[in-house]
């Protein structure tokens, strides 16, 4: 049964080979500054990676819904088989769902290579077919968040975000409460430690 309820934007993301390429080694994690006020982003961890053409594509790792798929597809049988809930990816395309998963190769059309084994599908019919085949294999999120060519590092350099390298055991954590607070911490003492390595000695001894 295919999914057709949500009308997915793909071709803002896919050419016409119906795939995306993303610069796999440079995902980053995201970690929003305790200032950053905007209810959207607020105590969030992002997963942003880079795409060819420019700009950046990703999803907050750590906004668990308490809706499970199946309420959003009904009707849909195999949507029942999916055990976590569903997450809030970012406030792009609300109505839109994507679907990360974990494999070695592309689970199919209209897929974005975001790390090394890990997919953002974005196709209708691919989803559809991953949470036929292989439903609790993936997470799926309502909306996503794109960052237009020089935007994000404009957020960055502003302070809105601290960077840390991405892992896939993470973005695929099963409990992601207290993430925030765990990236954090780790960014406050690599700050700190980088600060301490750029200090002059006072000693004046090499």
């Amino acid at each position: 049964m295919r999914i057709l309820t949500f009308l997915i934007l793909a071709f803002a993301l896919v050419g016409a080979t119906g795939q995306a390429q993303a610069e796999g080694d440079d995902a980053v994690f995201l970690v929003a500054n305790p200032k950053f006020r905007d209810p959207t982003y607020r105590h969030t961890v992002l997963l942003a990676v880079p795409l060819d053409r420019g700009g950046h594509i990703g999803v907050i790792v750590n906004r668990p819904t308490k809706q499970p798929l199946s309420e959003l597809f009904p009707e849909h049988e195999p949507s029942k088989k999916v055990v976590d809930p569903v997450y809030f990816g970012g406030p792009f395309s609300r109505s839109a769902l994507v679907a990360l998963v974990k494999r070695d190769t592309s689970p199919g059309r209209g897929s974005v290579a975001l790390m090394k084994r890990l997919y953002m599908a974005i196709n209708v019919a691919t989803i559809d077919q991953i949470i036929e085949s292989t439903p609790n294999e993936a997470r799926y999120y309502v909306g996503y968040v794109v960052w237009r060519p020089g935007e994000l590092r404009s957020e960055i350099d502003r302070g809105l975000w601290a960077v840390q390298n991405a892992s896939v055991e993470v973005v695929l954590r099963k409990d992601t409460s207290g993430l925030w607070e765990e990236l954090l911490r780790l960014s406050r003492r690599i700050t700190a430690s980088t600060t301490v390595l750029d200090t002059p000695d006072p000693t004046g001894l090499p």
